[in-house]
């Protein structure tokens, strides 16, 4: 399984439209392409020296093709229309991440490997 991570800088003049948007635009496009079979919105908790509030988006892949095929599919239309909304004012990062192991926490035994 894979995570692909955006993780962006917003401009607390927008903030509060930008979300709105992720939420209730950006995010279910994203899933609309069945290209991820889940999405995680958190905010970093970390104050930035360029200000803004900060804000990361895990969506996960089952597949390395799957990932792949959103980019040479989707990907730029997506990014595109984020862009052309909010400009100058919202700044973006990528990562690629891949799940090698997860653990959690049962009440019968301490740790288990999902």
């Amino acid at each position: 399984m894979y995570i692909y991570n955006v993780t962006s800088n917003i401009d607390e003049s927008i903030h509060d439209e930008w979300l709105t948007w992720m939420k209730q635009e950006h995010i279910p496009q994203v899933l609309a392409t069945g290209k991820f079979t889940k999405a995680t919105l958190t905010r970093v908790l970390v104050e930035e020296d360029m200000g803004g509030v900060t804000y990361s988006v895990q969506y996960r892949a089952n597949s390395k093709a799957d990932l792949e095929a959103y980019y040479n599919t989707h990907a730029e239309a997506l990014r595109n229309e984020g862009l052309k909304k909010f400009a100058d004012k919202m700044l973006a990062f990528r990562t690629e991440l891949e799940i090698i192991d997860e653990y959690s926490v049962s009440f019968t035994n301490k740790f288990s490997k999902n």
